[in-house]
């Protein structure tokens, strides 16, 4: 079985160079996990503030932790980053205080999400979510196929498996796992309904593996499953469209001049980012936008022309960075 790597901070030093953290900066957090990226900016300058988000329940702990070692400077809220987005205008730059003497989330007062110098997304899962056997989210070892990121919220990804409308399942495998042989597995899935074969990764990973022809299996240099468990998941925590939800929020609590940074994965995550990144650049979204320039507003210019990679020294380190994109903007 492979061991553990631990939480390491993909790209903290260019994060940290495009951040540019200022003595009393106001930064947001949206993906804490473990806690790295927001513990550099917390250490860059004196009296820096960071709000963070995580849904994941496991993830409030360690910032309950940080909090203890940065006393009234970090606020953090056990909540998906979209809520940012959800809350009524009034309320969306509420954001709960923690309390000073036991570190946890107290009602009151609230503190202002606005006039931010930096916003911070580092999409994916986290070292953490992976290398917990019990949530499901690997087929390297066998766990009960959970998936969520917040075990609170919602049904396992075997639940879903064996109710989702087989159109949603073809979604999930096709459009977010990019998986070719999607009509196959969804076949498999359908066909395996009852019988517990949908309860747990190793079950769902050879019941996948299965479906593909065995020439595509033999020359892949991934797992077979990889994509189908990616597409899965995705669908399971409505990662895009809480993506697409979340960065205006972020990008309208921006201060002039403040920077909006987003590490992505994968490629649909990229595709999202670098999109909205060039309609607020006043750039074409796509080939297909044939918007007239005159009619491109123009909100922010681009900080990567070309989106940053890992060095090969970070690869070493973490191969786990190796898909790591990162984009950025300033917002003018």
């Amino acid at each position: 079985m492979p061991q553990p790597q631990g939480h390491q901070p993909v790209l903290q030093r260019e994060v940290l160079a495009l951040l540019a953290p200022v003595t009393n900066g106001r930064y947001l957090d949206a993906t804490f996990g473990g806690g790295g990226h927001t513990r550099a900016i917390l250490e860059a300058a004196p009296d820096t503030l960071v709000f963070a988000f995580d849904r994941d329940p496991a993830a409030a702990a360690r910032a309950e932790k940080l909090a203890r070692d940065f006393p009234g400077r970090l606020h953090f809220a056990n909540e998906n980053f979209d809520t940012l987005a959800e809350q009524s205008e009034q309320k969306s730059t509420d954001f709960p205080a923690r309390d000073s003497d036991t570190g946890r989330t107290a009602r009151a007062p609230l503190l202002k999400i606005e006039n931010l110098q930096a916003a911070l997304f580092d999409l994916g899962l986290s070292s953490f979510q992976l290398d917990e056997t019990a949530r499901g989210f690997s087929f390297r070892a066998d766990a009960p196929a959970d998936m969520r990121m917040d075990p609170r919220a919602g049904a396992p990804a075997s639940a879903w498996l064996e109710t989702a409308p087989e159109a949603d399942i073809a979604r999930a495998l096709r459009d977010y796992g990019e998986e070719k042989n999607w009509r196959r597995l969804t076949r498999a899935i359908l066909d395996a309904r009852g019988a517990g074969a949908l309860a747990r990764t190793a079950t769902l990973a050879a019941l996948i593996s299965d479906a593909i022809p065995a020439r595509e299996r033999r020359a892949s240099k991934i797992h077979p499953a990889t994509r189908a468990f990616q597409g899965i998941r995705i669908a399971l925590n409505d990662e895009l469209a809480s993506l697409s939800r979340a960065l205006p929020a972020a990008f309208a609590r921006l201060a002039s001049g403040g920077v909006l940074c987003v590490i992505s994965f994968h490629s649909l995550e990229d595709r999202i980012v670098k999109q909205y990144f060039r309609r607020l650049c006043g750039q074409p979204a796509d080939s297909a936008d044939s918007t007239p320039q005159q009619f491109r507003p123009k909100h922010a210019e681009p900080l990567t022309r070309k989106p940053i990679t890992p060095t090969d020294a970070e690869l070493a380190a973490n191969p786990r960075s190796r898909s790591a994109k990162l984009r950025a903007i300033k917002k003018l």
